[in-house]
Formats: structure tokens, C-alpha cells, sequence
């Protein structure tokens, strides 16, 4: 045939910068998204972001080479999705109160970190909502999935972490909610299928068809939410200490994660040693600064390959 198969980095990067694109659907996992999108911005390329590790690693550089560029991102992750429909009706970022982002809770809700000593990849894998990647679900059942969404969402909406919220809902009905300055809450609600913000992101600012079920309010439903348990569940902190440290320690942080959930997965350590080499990780990088796109790769590098020996 006529197509020409491309592959690794500089595959993504040729993919992502063909002249005839319009805009780059950022959808790979980990921070193999980063640099693709980097070199799409600077061909001029829209982005919809489902890679939120490209604004976890590099959220300053990147949103900055947006705005140079004028180009925008638009989210696609169904929480950052819902906060940007929400957004809508805001006319000032100071009406602004705070974002909620909501969290299933993953497959160990309620569970105690006892409960947590014995977790098999098998039993981890397991999302009770969502039918996501390895990578992904194991983020998900230590809550670091959700510390990376805030990361994100400080970027995309250009607010400071304590503004940004976790919530549990468990029927992952309400995909996230944001609080004004009056205390009047909009919440974006629909069925857990991604399907629904890919479309809007690709579809913007038009709303059409779509083919995911409507939720039907006229049959009796529970929707639950509680505060997430950060005491079982210390990843979620980690974040918000990273994001508070600055791009380096949150690439670090990342780059830490990757290596100890590919570990995990393949049976190296155990559940619980996940969230060790991540504070291993980001103690590391806790006094370094990045300025450009390379210092951040090369931490990056740096960082795995700790962690791979711890």
C-alpha cells in the first residue's frame, strides 16, 4: 500500500508535525507524550491532550509555548474536559472559588494499608468504572492518577494548588465540578465513557450526536461523595508537594512512578514499595530547576534509572 509505517520517538514527532494536520490528539502514555506535542506546538498544530504527563513534566514550558504560538490545548481526560465545559459560564478567572476533581476511589476503596500489603498487579488492574491501559489503572489504585490530574489541571486552568480539589465519587457519574466565587457549583455529568470528550475536544466549540447512552435521571440512582483517604493513599499528597516544588520535581515524580509501576506490574516489588520509590524519586530532585525542554528529558533519564536500582 501507500502507507508508510513510522515508529519510536521520531515517528511521534513526524506524525505530529505533518503539514496537512490540523490538530494532534495527545493520547500515548507517560511522558513518551511530551516531546511530540512540543515539536506539534511548534509546527503550528492545535493539541487535544489526553496525555496529561506532557503538563505534569513540562506544564510552564509547554502552556508558555501555547500561548507564544496561540494555539490552544483543549483537555481530554473526562475530568479536565468537565472543568473546561464548566468554565464556560465564567466571564473572569477571579469568579474562580476552586476545581473539584473527581475520583473513583480506584478498586481499594475503604481498604486499610494492611489490606494493602498483599495487592496483587491481577487485583490492581481491576478498575471498578473504567476499562483503562495497565499503566493507567495502577495510577488509579494508588490515587497518584488523580495527584497528576491536579498537576494538570493547575497548568490547563492557570490556578495555584490549593484551588484544586480531590473528591470521591464512586460512580464516576460526575466527572468534576468547579466552585465559583458566589459558591454556586457546575458540575458536568454523563455516562463513564470517554467517547464524550474526545468528541467535544475534536468538535469544539460545536456540540453534536453523540453515540454514548444519555444517563436516564427518572431511575432511582445514589451518588456518593467523601474525601479521599490520604493517609492509605499517600501518592495523592506527593503530587501536590511536587506541584508545589515546581516542573523538575514533578518530572521526577513522574519519571519515578513509571519506572515503579512497570517494577510492580512485572512482579519486582510489591504494591506498597510503589509510593517508597516515588518519595525516593522526588527527594532526589527536590533542590533541582529546569529550565529548558532538555533539562527536563535528562532528569527524566537521570531519575529512572535510580529508581530502577531501588
Amino acid at each position: 500500500t501507500s502507507i508508510r509505517v513510522v515508529s519510536g520517538a521520531a515517528g511521534l514527532v513526524e506524525a505530529a508535525t505533518l503539514p496537512e494536520v490540523h490538530t494532534v490528539v495527545t493520547a500515548v502514555v507517560g511522558m513518551t507524550g511530551l516531546l511530540p506535542t512540543w515539536e506539534a506546538l511548534g509546527a503550528g498544530k492545535h493539541i487535544a491532550l489526553a496525555n496529561k504527563e506532557t503538563l505534569v513534566c513540562a506544564g510552564t514550558l509547554i502552556m508558555a509555548r501555547a500561548r507564544a504560538k496561540q494555539l490552544p490545548i483543549l483537555p481530554v481526560d473526562s475530568e479536565h474536559s468537565a472543568i473546561f465545559q464548566c468554565l464556560e459560564a465564567c466571564h473572569h478567572p477571579r469568579e474562580i472559588k476552586q476545581l473539584w476533581l473527581t475520583a473513583s476511589g480506584g478498586p481499594f476503596f475503604g481498604y486499610t494499608s494492611e489490606q494493602l500489603q498483599q495487592i496483587t498487579p491481577e487485583q490492581a488492574l481491576k478498575h471498578p468504572n473504567w476499562s483503562m491501559g495497565a499503566k493507567i489503572s495502577i495510577d488509579s489504585a494508588t490515587l497518584f492518577n488523580k495527584g497528576l490530574e491536579c498537576i494538570e489541571a493547575m497548568h490547563l486552568f492557570n490556578l495555584r494548588a490549593e484551588q484544586v480539589k480531590v473528591v470521591v465519587h464512586r460512580q464516576s457519574i460526575v466527572h468534576s465540578f468547579v466552585e465559583f466565587c458566589d459558591n454556586a457549583i457546575l458540575a458536568q455529568c454523563g455516562a463513564p465513557d470517554m467517547r464524550l470528550p474526545i468528541q467535544y475536544a475534536l468538535t469544539y466549540p460545536e456540540r453534536r450526536p453523540c453515540p454514548v447512552p444519555p444517563l436516564d435521571l427518572t431511575q432511582a440512582q445514589q451518588w456518593t461523595f467523601a474525601p479521599p483517604d490520604r493517609q492509605t493513599f499517600p501518592c495523592l499528597d506527593l503530587a501536590f508537594e511536587a506541584a508545589a516544588l515546581g516542573d523538575a520535581a514533578c518530572c521526577a515524580l513522574n519519571a519515578a512512578d513509571e519506572v515503579a509501576v512497570a517494577r510492580f506490574l512485572r512482579g519486582d516489588i510489591s504494591y506498597n514499595h510503589i509510593v517508597t520509590l516515588l518519595e525516593r524519586g522526588l527527594r532526589a530532585a527536590s533542590q533541582v530547576t529546569c529550565t529548558t525542554l532538555e533539562d527536563i528529558l535528562s532528569l527524566d533519564s537521570e531519575t529512572r534509572q535510580l529508581v530502577e536500582k531501588g
